[in-house]
């Protein structure tokens, strides 16, 4: 599988995905939301340890930069 993220956009959604995950931790969200952002988790730690967004291919987008 070809890789089609950069490793910002890796960083970025794996630091969100810790923040998310922090906000339910401490009980700043709950209910439906956390569920919600419990899902956005995964989707994004998934993401970002693969390197690769189903999304970003069905787009055509890739912010990852290959050195000539």
């Amino acid at each position: 599988m070809k890789t089609n993220m950069g490793n910002l956009d890796r960083m970025i959604r794996f630091l969100l995905a810790l923040v998310m995950g922090l906000l339910i931790y401490y009980d700043v969200v709950g209910g439906v939301i956390s569920y919600i952002l419990l899902a956005i988790i995964g989707i994004f730690a998934l993401t970002s340890l693969v390197g690769f967004c189903p999304f970003y291919a069905v787009l055509g987008w890739n912010t990852f930069s290959q050195k000539r």
